[in-house]
């Protein structure tokens, strides 16, 4: 029985730490929460930070496993890739995945590859370094992390005086405190899910994305149909496949956001070499396309055949987020008449009595997620939204 090691047992890594589970694979799990969901489902585990790659390191060693990997959240990235190399397992080298983790480095690794072509971008680790640049600035602006997760400390920008404090926050949100500045571009934002497989790419979906309202950009939810026509389509497939062999992604599921403009540019805006988070690489591939996305990941880490054929081409899937009215929780209502919906395929609710929610700016401060189906991206995303609304009114607050 081989042995897969997941590097993150949180609520998204549960649903591929089953999965790997159901293959009858055994798995073992580390994660810096002592209270991981993942780790009830796992064969082995223990607490680890997971971007403490000697220590991850050392654990995969004592276990003798046969491969690694992580799955929608950015911070295991190149421990995976550590892991690997040391070990001699199937992964993406730790030099490629440095510079995916860095979003300065990935918008510099397109631009001198004729990949994308953003008109300014500056990367700075000191506050003090705006003064140098400001002058070059051209407004408006987004501030990100530039090796952060999740949406959390992304802010578009309009004013020089408000430069400095977006920064701030952002490094605040970032391990290596260092910040991406870069022009802000007008257009809709879309979700694709890929596959490396032999170096070839494979696009598994082009999706819908919900977003807040600026100045805060942070993912609501996505629609599996993605509502373009076949050009911007073929357009789409062959930047990201362009992205993905430029930063030398070689093997694995890759998470790619971009922007479309008004005049049909396509901009890419965020990549991951990992599987889509908020429910997309559990949820939404495998029930719009019918691929085993996870089974996919898992066998492809230990070099074990993968099928990517499509089995599915009507389904409409959509999800939604929870960001629900801010507040503490003091009686959750009964909501088994909405999980047993004929539309509904999952209702995950992570908030208990007594708990805070927060007002909605990133997906941590989400509380769970809704997921459909629908006979056209409206009417799925419409249900997705309703559904959102009946759960935030059957949560009663002090």
């Amino acid at each position: 029985m081989k042995k897969i090691m997941i590097v993150g047992a949180g609520l998204l890594q549960s649903y591929i730490i089953k999965r790997a589970k159901e293959l009858g694979y055994t798995t073992i799990c580390v994660d810096g929460d002592p209270n991981a969901v993942g780790f009830k489902y796992a064969d082995y585990y223990k607490t680890i930070d997971i971007v403490d790659e000697e220590e991850c390191l050392k654990y995969a060693k004592k276990m003798n496993i046969d491969g690694v990997i992580t799955a929608a959240t950015d911070y295991g990235v190149l421990t995976v890739s550590y892991i690997a190399e040391k070990l001699g397992l199937i992964g993406n080298s730790y030099k490629v995945c440095e510079i995916i983790k860095n979003k300065y480095l990935v918008r510099k690794t397109l631009a001198e590859n004729n990949v994308d072509s953003v008109p300014e971008f500056y990367e700075i680790d000191n506050i003090e370094d705006i003064d140098k640049i400001k002058k070059d600035i051209k407004y408006p602006v987004i501030v990100k992390p530039c090796d952060g997760s999740g949406s959390r400390g992304i802010k578009r920008i309009d004013y020089i005086d408000d430069l400095k404090f977006a920064c701030k926050k952002a490094m605040e949100a970032s391990l290596s405190k260092k910040v991406l500045i870069e022009h802000f571009i007008e257009g809709e934002e879309y979700g694709v899910e890929s596959f490396v497989h032999n170096s070839d790419v494979h696009i598994l979906s082009i999706m819908q994305k919900t977003m807040t309202k600026p100045p805060v950009y942070a993912e609501l939810g996505h629609c599996s149909f993605s509502g373009l026509d076949s050009k911007i389509e073929s357009e789409i497939k062959y930047k990201v496949s362009k992205t993905i062999r430029a930063l030398g992604i070689a093997t694995g599921s890759v998470n790619i956001d971009l922007l479309i403009t008004k005049d049909r540019d396509i901009y890419i805006v965020d990549i991951g070499a990992r599987m889509g988070g908020n429910l997309i690489g559990s949820h939404i591939v495998p029930l719009s396309t019918g691929i085993d996305y996870m089974g996919n990941i898992i066998k492809e880490s230990l070099g074990e055949p993968i099928d990517l054929n499509r089995t599915i081409f009507d389904r409409v899937i959509a999800t939604r987020l929870l960001a629900l009215t801010p507040g503490i929780v003091k009686e959750i209502g009964d909501m088994k008449d909405i999980q047993s919906s004929d539309y509904v395929y999952d209702l995950v609710l992570k908030v208990n009595k007594n708990n805070i929610i927060n007002e909605y700016r990133s997906n941590i401060d989400g509380c769970g997620y809704i997921v459909v189906s629908g006979e056209d991206a409206k009417v799925a995303k419409d249900r997705a939204l309703e559904i959102k609304s009946e759960v935030d009114r059957r949560i009663i607050r002090y």
